[in-house]
């Protein structure tokens, strides 16, 4: 009977621990939960005034954005009335170019090597990339940036950049090497060891005796891990491209430093050159307008460069979700 009590009190005492945890488990969700939802909205808050003024035309083409920035800096240095003006498609289109670039680059790359690691590399080869690829992974952007500026942009400004492509655009914006194929170049090499990780550990996951059974019918093996393991394991490449992608947009201090710093908007009716101009993404330019939060219309007009952003990365995660619905069929979930 002693025996049966004590059990019975041990029993109570670890459904209490368990309750304990899961209340300040729940706890902590919805604490975060509040915290995502305060962050939402205060940024939403602070954005409206200059959402409000310009409407769709804040999205739009039309004037430099640049020059319309110091302008409504100025506006509240000078005491005048505040302007709000701004159209901020050049650096929309600066944003979404490196960004989609460096993510086909990326993806393209980071399926290849992740399908040699995991299917092809020998053993030793495979115990020297995969910690060299985690580590690539856990660079700081700004160690990235370094290398565009000393190795990267002075190479494409001494042997891509003729003086003729200078003299061709020099009416319009001056090529110096900082320009969209650095920061496209070098993003790239900074998401693609989060893609190939990501993918590894997918293609890790392919149930084996799917392989072998396609494997003993005669198929050869880069056939077979091509149209079984790597189908298989799309929701993980899909859930690698996402986080990758949003680590792209949102990515600033590289980008400051190698693109170029102009908010301009590359023309492909320039041909080749259209890789070589300059440019500037959002995110790089909050990093180069932050100083001028102390205006009221210019932190409005920061706040909402960093709306869009933040609705850009839901929109991302909610398409990732959505693209990964039709593949539940298949065995490897991310």
């Amino acid at each position: 009977m002693a025996s049966e009590s004590h059990q019975r009190r041990r029993t109570a005492g670890e459904l209490l621990t368990d309750k304990r945890a899961e209340l300040l488990l729940g706890a902590l969700v919805c604490g975060l939960l509040l915290f995502v939802g305060l962050l939402v909205g205060f940024v939403f808050r602070e954005a409206w005034p200059s959402f409000q003024h310009n409407g769709l035309a804040w999205f739009g083409p039309g004037g430099n954005p640049d020059q319309q920035i110091q302008a409504i800096f100025t506006s509240a240095n000078l005491l005048r009335e505040p302007v709000y003006t701004f159209h901020a498609w050049p650096i929309i289109y600066g944003t979404l170019l490196t960004t989609c670039g460096a993510v086909i680059l990326s993806f393209i790359a980071a399926l290849f090597v992740s399908v040699f690691v995991v299917e092809f590399a020998p053993e030793p080869i495979r115990r020297i990339l995969e910690p060299v690829v985690r580590l690539l992974a856990s660079v700081p952007s700004v160690i990235f940036g370094l290398l565009g500026v000393l190795i990267l942009v002075p190479f494409i400004g001494e042997h891509v950049i003729s003086d003729e492509n200078r003299r061709s655009v020099s009416y319009v914006v001056s090529l110096s090497g900082y320009s969209l194929l650095a920061g496209v170049l070098i993003l790239s090499l900074m998401i693609a060891p989060l893609m190939i990780a990501v993918f590894c550990d997918g293609l890790r996951a392919v149930p084996r005796g799917w392989l072998e059974g396609s494997l003993g019918l005669g198929i050869n093996s880069w056939r077979t891990f091509w149209k079984i393991g790597v189908r298989t394991a799309r929701p993980a490449l899909v859930a690698g491209t996402v986080l990758a992608t949003a680590r792209a947009i949102g990515e600033v201090v590289m980008l400051a430093m190698v693109t170029g710093g102009v908010a301009f908007a590359p023309n492909p009716a320039d041909g080749l050159i259209f890789f070589i101009e300059p440019t500037r993404p959002l995110a790089a330019t909050i990093l180069q307008t932050a100083e001028e939060l102390t205006s009221p219309p210019m932190r409005h007009t920061i706040f909402a460069m960093a709306a869009v952003l933040l609705f850009s990365g839901a929109m991302l995660s909610l398409a990732g979700w959505a693209a990964k619905q039709p593949m539940k069929r298949y065995g490897v979930r991310a």
